[in-house]
């Protein structure tokens, strides 16, 4: 329903794994099918809430014409840092490069869900604006809004994701 040129959104879901239990990268595995391979914890923790936001939501596909918004203070810290370490000890473009790429995170939860479409990924502090952003350039299908964040300076892991729907 819209109200001259705004959308008025509904939840369908929330989950929050903050921190994730201790058996999270078993979970995903079952859900999936698979074990994740070669991608970093931050990918990992992307599509674990992203999966299970949607299950919770009780849609077992994302729409085509969904968009899925990815937030995150640092990003894929841990693999990042990593890289440049290998980077610095004279590796030729070391493999954890790739698991620092957030292309390689949105591609990953995409075949998580077995979904192709518009997402993207965006370093901020203020995730709220981005979610206001992203209401704004979203369709029918609605838009499935995460925050991702690996362990740092003794923060726990968080994945916490919203399926938003047209009302």
């Amino acid at each position: 329903m819209t109200t001259g040129t705004a959308t008025v959104w509904r939840t369908a879901a929330h989950f929050v794994a903050h921190p994730p239990p201790a058996d999270w990268r078993d979970a995903l595995a079952n859900r999936i099918g698979r074990r994740p391979r070669r991608v970093g914890l931050w990918t990992e923790l992307a599509m674990y809430g992203a999966r299970c936001c949607l299950d919770a939501a009780g849609e077992v596909a994302l729409p085509n014409d969904a968009r899925l918004r990815v937030a995150s203070l640092r990003g894929a810290w841990g693999a990042t840092h990593a890289g440049l370490a290998q980077l610095d000890a004279g590796l030729p473009m070391p493999f954890t490069f790739m698991q620092s790429q957030p292309a390689l995170m949105l591609a990953e939860v995409g075949r998580c869900l077995e979904w192709q479409g518009d997402a993207s990924f965006m370093l901020c502090r203020d995730p709220q604006r981005l979610l206001q952003l992203s209401k704004l350039s979203a369709s029918s299908g609605g838009l499935l809004f995460g925050i991702v964040e690996e362990e740092r300076n003794g923060e726990s892991p968080r994945s916490e994701w919203w399926r938003l729907v047209p009302a």
